[in-house]
């Protein structure tokens, strides 16, 4: 999928990722055995999730779909890819893999730039290209090579931008360092900060008179400081600016420029960033049994984000007890519950527990991972109410996976659809109802029993999903497509837009004059 619309206007973006991949290794067999072996659960997934809407994920049991929920919020270690997050700036957060790009600089900018060209030389070659079977090899060929250059170093455009054509990199560097190390310094002395403005309120810890007027006299010394600082921020800004105005006569300054954003790559942080990042990316489980602690109560429950946050640091004082109630309420819970324990409760009235728990910290965007798949059709309904009342009324956003299609037709505004890792079509929830154009989210629609198309019958996909371990060559979905052909089985399909805001990963696209010999 091309980023370049992304790139230019972000602001509606709240998640962007990029060829993330997530492989599980599996035990070895035996110590003569020398190959190690992967489950691929996600290969190469790249798509965008804006800031208010539900994007519904759809595919069968073990195509990967509540990996990448947990992968994306990084409950698993992602092994390649970025995912970018917009939701805080890198300058509130100053990661410190921010400080290690920009230190190599000098090192990493060759690197970089060789690949790109490799990239860039490929892509000549593929349009200048006329025999159809060699072009389908370079297709692939570019594929790969793209993606390996954006793994690999585009971490660096992206926190550089159009300074990378600068004569001395040395300059660079030091200057981008001394707007880092400022950024960091204000994110310290902010923390201090609201650590002690919590030491205030904490009723555990009564402070005196004198204890008080003290604590008030770090905090305004900590503003002052905080004030200095900024002001030199933003002289070191100015000086960046001014290197920047100088650097964009450069013929290539608007090629680096372009991928320059402000997004954090939430798979380069390091286990403290992410963890402060928690707050924003919460994720209501799909039992509603297990993953509920038995030992604890539902205040406990719903709290204990909220205690490991600091938002409250003693959970026996009031104002902690309303604001759990209060949530409580918020998600159809009685406030006299706050004392049971989970095994009093019914399936909905857990998964009630799980979502307010998710809503305790007022995140920005919650994983609903398989939500409502283990509750009785008419609590889902209930359930999938409630998650839209909530969404309108803290401007929430929503990774809603399901392998229910009627479910994500009504609760989504986008679908990706999930085959053996990959995604293969995704569009708003009209367009892939309506007129769907990967092969397998048409069987997918197919199976789904209706009552208004006369006699048309169920037409179930035949096959099973092939292993995870050794997937199939070319697309992954040739082992059980009809249309597949000999390009199907070579070359693996890019996701390309066949549509405005509709892609789709399949070859048949390429064949101006196909069409499908059923209807949905």
């Amino acid at each position: 999928m091309q980023k370049t619309e992304l790139i230019n206007n972000h602001k509606n973006v709240l998640f962007s990722v990029n060829n993330l991949r997530k492989y599980f290794p599996l035990k070895k067999k035996s110590i003569f055995q020398k190959e190690q072996l992967y489950v691929h659960a996600n290969e190469s997934i790249t798509l965008d999730i804006y800031e208010g809407e539900t994007f519904g994920l759809v595919g069968e049991s073990g195509s990967g779909k509540s990996t990448f929920g947990r992968t994306l919020i990084q409950l698993y270690d992602q092994t390649s890819g970025s995912t970018l997050y917009y939701g805080n700036t890198l300058a509130e957060i100053a990661p410190k893999y921010v400080q290690k790009v920009i230190n190599n600089i000098k090192n990493d900018f060759p690197k970089y730039k060789e690949e790109l060209q490799k990239f860039t030389d490929l892509k000549a070659e593929l349009e200048a290209e006329t025999d159809v079977n060699k072009r389908h090899a370079l297709e692939e060929r570019v594929l790969n090579s793209q993606r390996d250059y954006e793994n690999k170093h585009l971490n660096l455009p992206r926190i550089v931008g159009g300074l990378l054509v600068h004569s001395d990199l040395d300059e660079v560097s030091n200057l981008l360092n001394k707007e880092y190390k400022l950024q960091v310094e204000i994110a310290d002395f902010n923390k201090k900060i609201l650590d002690l403005e919590t030491k205030k309120t904490n009723p555990k810890v009564a402070l005196k008179p004198q204890a008080l007027e003290k604590v008030n006299k770090e905090i305004e010394e900590l503003k002052n400081s905080i004030s200095v600082k900024e002001e030199e921020l933003s002289s070191a800004q100015s000086e960046t600016e001014a290197l920047r105005t100088a650097c964009s006569t450069h013929e290539e300054f608007e090629l680096y420029e372009g991928y320059r954003n402000n997004g954090i790559d939430l798979s380069k942080l390091e286990y403290e960033e992410m963890r402060r990042l928690r707050a924003d990316v919460q994720i209501i489980f799909q039992d509603p049994y297990s993953s509920l602690d038995p030992r604890l109560t539902v205040g406990q429950i719903i709290g204990e984000g909220l205690i490991a946050h600091g938002k409250f640091k003693n959970e026996n004082s009031s104002e902690y007890n309303q604001y759990v109630q209060d949530i409580m309420e918020e998600c159809g819970l009685a406030p006299y519950f706050i004392h049971r324990y989970p095994h009093q409760f019914s399936g909905g009235q857990r998964q009630r527990i799980g979502i307010a728990r998710a809503l305790a910290l007022r995140p920005k965007f919650i994983v609903c991972d398989e939500a409502v798949s283990a509750l009785d059709v008419s609590i889902q309904s209930q359930i999938i109410n409630l998650l839209q009342d909530l969404k309108e009324q803290f401007n929430l956003t929503y990774l809603f996976i399901t392998h229910d299609l009627s479910v994500v037709k009504y609760i989504s505004d986008r679908i990706g659809v999930m085959y053996l890792g990959n995604i293969v079509e995704l569009a708003d929830s009209d367009t892939i109802f309506a007129d769907a154009k990967h092969p397998y989210t048409r069987a997918l629609l197919q199976a789904i029993p209706r009552t208004d198309v006369g006699s048309q019958e169920l037409q179930i996909l035949e096959g099973d999903v092939p292993s995870a371990v050794t997937p199939p060559e070319g697309c992954r979905f040739n082992t059980r497509c009809k249309y597949a052909h000999e390009r199907c089985f070579n070359f693996e399909p890019a996701l390309q837009e066949v549509d405005p805001g509709h892609f789709v990963a399949c070859h048949l696209m390429d064949d101006p004059e196909f069409k499908f010999d059923d209807v949905i």
